[in-house]
C-alpha cells in the first residue's frame, strides 16, 4: 500500500518540486495551495501520511493548519513537516509547539526532505 502525502504551498512550483521527490519515492501526492484547500482534501480524501507544510499562504496559513489538523482526533496519526524559509529558531519552536513534527528550511535537496521523511520513519533511511 502506498503512502499518501499532501503537499500544502501557495507556490505551484514548490508543490511541483515537492511532490516530484514524494512520488520518486513511492508517495501519492495530493496538492493544496492553502490550509483552507488543505483542509477540504483531508475533508475529501481522508487523513494522509504526511503533510508538507509552508508556513505563508493565503486564508490559513501553515501555523493554522497545523493546529486544525492537531485538534482534529481524525488526523491522529498524521506526520506534519513544516516547510519553510523561515530560518529563526524561535519560528521553529513555535511550528514544533503547534504541531509539526519535523521542520524544513527552504531552498532544500531532495536528499534533505528525504532525510527527514526517514526521521519519521516514513521512508527507509538512505544508505551511507
Amino acid at each position: 500500500m502506498s503512502m499518501h502525502a499532501l503537499v500544502v504551498d501557495d507556490s505551484r512550483a514548490v508543490r511541483m518540486i515537492i511532490g516530484r521527490t514524494l512520488s520518486k519515492l513511492g508517495f501519492s501526492v495530493a496538492e493544496a495551495a492553502d490550509g483552507v484547500q488543505a483542509i477540504a482534501r483531508l475533508q475529501l480524501d481522508g487523513p494522509a501520511d504526511v503533510a508538507l507544510v509552508d508556513w505563508n499562504m493565503p486564508r490559513l496559513d501553515g501555523l493554522g493548519l497545523l493546529r486544525r489538523v492537531r485538534d482534529d482526533a481524525a488526523h491522529d496519526g498524521m506526520r506534519l513537516i513544516m516547510v519553510t524559509t523561515e530560518t529563526e529558531v524561535d519560528q521553529m519552536v513555535t511550528a514544533l509547539e503547534a504541531g509539526a513534527d519535523e521542520y524544513l528550511m527552504k531552498p532544500f535537496t531532495p536528499a534533505a526532505l528525504r532525510d527527514k521523511l526517514a526521521l519519521l520513519g516514513l521512508v527507509p533511511a538512505a544508505a551511507a
